[in-house]
């Protein structure tokens, strides 16, 4: 469990100024998940009731004067606002305090930990860039691949730069290593790709890289056992040579001894020196 994170889906995530795309993903789907109009009230504004002066200002419209409808808002946006405060700490808060409207301290944090407009769209840019050039590495599998491309996918999307199902199912496949151009066939001529689930495509490759890995296991036990054949065909022919020369190195042994038993035997008139003979 992390420190500070609430595990009660009737609270908000907490947020302590670590990890901002994050929290934002999660806390916008929190919002929404309690009440649509307040996720409309934090991305379009509150529209808190006002009122035009003498010099053509709109200012605060008096409480005094509010009709239903005015109540109904100020309501909303102060629920919204409770919202947010309850899923930041103490720094956060400080930094959004002086906030008239639940917009207003969204906005602010989002200025903070994203960077003004110029800053998101460089961001970006480098993030698209960074999914152009996605390639599945040559130590990945599947999953890991997957995950390293959601991380990109869910970084842009909380800069609300987002691609379409389709193409995020074309991007997966033309990432892919030659190895795999097999499946990305079948894949391309059975399914629909426009249709095409982007998790499905995920649950349709699994299975495909353990069959390609049983197979390069089936092969490197193959490989492994003409290997242990060979080397024991090479003990056997190494120990026949060895008994080859033993036997030759007998024979050249024994000619050298004949033919020192018959120089010894001429020297001495036909009679072997048995001495020198046994000597060898």
């Amino acid at each position: 469990m992390n420190n500070g994170e609430s595990q009660n889906i009737s609270k908000p995530p907490f947020f302590d100024g670590n990890n901002y795309s994050h929290w934002k993903a999660k806390m916008t789907i929190f919002i929404q998940s309690l009440d649509y109009n307040l996720w409309d009230l934090i991305v379009g504004g509150p529209h808190l009731p006002s009122i035009t002066n003498e010099n053509g200002e709109n200012i605060p419209k008096p409480r005094i004067v509010y009709n239903d409808d005015d109540r109904r808002r100020v309501q909303l946006n102060a629920k919204a606002k409770h919202v947010i405060i309850c899923a930041i700490n103490s720094s956060e808060f400080n930094r959004v305090s002086s906030c008239i409207s639940a917009k207003e301290m969204w906005d602010r944090l989002e200025v903070t930990y994203e960077g003004t407009n110029q800053v998101k769209d460089e961001k970006i840019s480098m993030l698209v860039h960074e999914y152009e050039l996605f390639q599945m590495n040559e130590d990945d599998v599947i999953k890991s691949m997957f995950t390293r491309f959601t991380n990109i996918i869910n970084a842009l999307q909380s800069l609300d730069k987002t691609f379409s199902n389709c193409e995020l199912v074309r991007k997966i496949l033309r990432c892919l290593p030659r190895s795999w151009m097999p499946k990305v066939t079948v894949i391309e001529e059975a399914k629909n790709l426009s249709i095409l689930p982007f998790e499905d495509l995920l649950g349709s490759l699994i299975p495909y890289e353990l069959t390609m890995q049983k197979r390069v296991e089936d092969e490197e036990k193959e490989r492994r056992k003409k290997k242990v054949v060979a080397l024991k065909s090479s003990e056997i022919e190494n120990s026949n040579n060895d008994e080859n020369n033993s036997d030759d190195e007998d024979l050249a042994l024994f000619t050298r001894k004949f033919k020192r038993f018959l120089a010894n035997k001429k020297k001495f008139g036909g009679k072997p020196n048995r001495k020198i003979y046994q000597k060898g």
